[in-house]
């Protein structure tokens, strides 16, 4: 694991995290929008989703091929040379995709922290989650910075037509949620998570992977955060057991944690917004923070004392991540 030469994160006002909060966001310029607004709005998003599958179907012709030969021969050799080919045409689909979203948006985006990234490493990724678009955003700041970023998905995903079998092939994991009253009942079924994700984990050390978290667990509503009472203005409580898990098997591994925060100034659009071309301006800014060393080899099912001192270090993360979104939000009037 390499050491990082930045700050710790024990306070809101670390320096990472002033020197992206200190000033207003300097948004460059307006540019000419390729497609019109208004009325044919409707038309640019039937036009960016008709894209985006023809796209998705032209590149998952490419990789099923690939996949199938990786299922024929499941030893790390194998792995070594086909995973980078099946993560080379997930990148250029993303690229596409990325392209054209950037062209049909009225404002650039606003990326910053980036600089110091390098494509042939390992990361963990953790960002908050508003929105369906959080994840073309995510694809769109990072894409050839940092390897493919592989998302945890929930088990029912890899039925959806095409794009299914695609997360399955590039190795996503998949995971089963379990309700609080359902884990009481059977504690067992904590640990079977657990171990999947690991599993999943040690295929990702094979070749350079970038491992992203939506710590928050599902997207931020006021509904969710009423019925959390939760402690943050802008986030939901994040769930420490993805992130502690990830870092348990791979820490190692990873030169650092990636926090990403993700702003939108006029609300989070939806996908059918950014499709559109009307996603207003996006804000997104990115620090590195080291990964504690003592964190790669405990246990967090079985080690409370580990516990206590990971949600102390998240908690930290979060009121910092908290504060950098209230400074890049305007105020609301009235």
């Amino acid at each position: 694991m390499t050491t990082l030469p930045s700050s710790s994160p024990a306070s809101p006002a670390s320096a990472d995290a002033s020197q992206s909060t200190s000033a207003a966001p300097a948004v460059p310029p307006r540019r000419r929008a390729l497609v019109p607004r208004g009325r044919f709005a409707f038309v640019t998003g039937i036009l960016s989703w008709t894209l985006l599958i023809a796209s998705t179907l032209f590149w998952c012709a490419l990789l099923f091929p690939l996949a199938l030969l990786k299922l024929a021969l499941p030893f790390a050799a194998a792995r070594r040379r086909i995973d980078p080919l099946l993560n080379g045409i997930a990148t250029a689909w993303i690229s596409g995709n990325a392209g054209w979203f950037a062209w049909i948006q009225r404002e650039p985006w606003d990326i910053r922290g980036h600089q110091e990234l390098r494509y042939a490493d390992w990361y963990l990724v953790n960002c908050n989650h508003q929105s369906w678009a959080d994840i073309f955003v995510l694809q769109r700041a990072l894409n050839r910075r940092i390897p493919l970023l592989k998302f945890f998905l929930k088990q029912q995903l890899i039925y959806v037509p095409v794009i299914g079998l695609a997360w399955w092939a590039l190795d996503f994991p998949f995971m089963k949620r379990h309700g609080k009253a359902e884990l009481r009942r059977n504690p067992a079924l904590r640990r079977q998570d657990q171990e999947t994700a690991r599993r999943a984990c040690a295929k990702f050390s094979l070749v350079p992977t970038s491992v992203m978290v939506f710590a928050e667990g599902t997207r931020f509503t006021a509904a969710k955060h009423a019925a959390q009472a939760s402690p943050y203005r802008h986030l939901l409580k994040p769930k420490a057991g993805g992130l502690a898990v990830a870092l348990n098997a791979m820490g190692d591994k990873f030169r650092s944690l990636i926090d990403v925060t993700i702003v939108y100034p006029q609300g989070a659009p939806g996908f059918w917004d950014l499709a559109c071309g009307r996603a207003g301006p996006v804000l997104v800014r990115m620090r590195q923070l080291p990964v504690p060393p003592s964190f790669c080899n405990a246990d967090y099912g079985s080690d409370k004392a580990f516990r206590t001192e990971f949600h102390h270090w998240l908690a930290r993360q979060w009121e910092a991540k908290d504060a950098e979104i209230d400074a890049l939000t305007p105020p609301r009037r009235g």
